[in-house]
């Protein structure tokens, strides 16, 4: 009878297993099967630790924005400035299309599936809701002395930024990292001027 580390010992390999496969294969190419020979288990295991397919994939949603939202809350803490915090965190979605872009293809994937999953949908939501949540938190407050954004809510601004971001990436990803595409995301700093 296996002890609780090698329990979630194996939960982990699994996890990762499952992380990595989709964010380089895309969810639709990837079976269970895959994810099992890719973490050495057998796939009775993946149902043992994860009940179904939509456990597993919930768990890689929740570990992709636990990433996520801890790597840019580093880079927006980084700034001093309003100014300085958009450079990081452009910086980082700069760097992240170029040495990780399955990082953000794995995003796109779920984001997709969201629209088709209620439980999925929650999830995506949820990080989509934290994600504006850090950019009002650390960009935003410097926003309200601009005149072009006086009537509108630092949400709906946090929504604005963040929509721009992720929908150059995804220009970005289509274009096969194209520097022009991934150079686009620096006009975001003419906000901030």
């Amino acid at each position: 009878m296996p002890n609780e580390f090698e329990m979630i010992n194996q939960a982990q390999k699994i996890l990762n297993a499952a992380f990595k496969c989709i964010s380089i294969r895309g969810y639709a190419n990837v079976s269970l099967r895959n994810i099992a020979d890719d973490a050495g288990v057998v796939l009775s295991q993946l149902n043992y630790y994860y009940k179904n397919k939509e456990g597993l994939y919930t768990e890689v949603i929740k570990r992709m924005a636990q990433q996520y939202l801890q790597e840019i809350e580093a880079n927006l803490k980084k700034g001093k400035t309003e100014k300085e915090k958009i450079s990081y965190l452009i910086e980082y979605f700069q760097d992240m299309l170029s040495k990780n872009p399955e990082l953000f293809k794995l995003f796109f994937d779920l984001t997709s599936m969201a629209l088709w999953s209620p439980s999925v949908n929650g999830l995506v939501n949820d990080l989509f809701d934290s994600l504006a949540g850090l950019m009002e938190k650390y960009i935003i407050s410097g926003f309200y002395h601009k005149e072009a954004f006086k009537d509108y809510s630092s949400i709906s601004l946090s929504r604005m930024i963040l929509g721009t971001i992720f929908g150059t990436s995804i220009q970005a990803l289509l274009a096969h990292g194209k520097e022009d595409r991934i150079d686009s995301l620096m006009t975001l700093k003419v906000l901030f001027e």
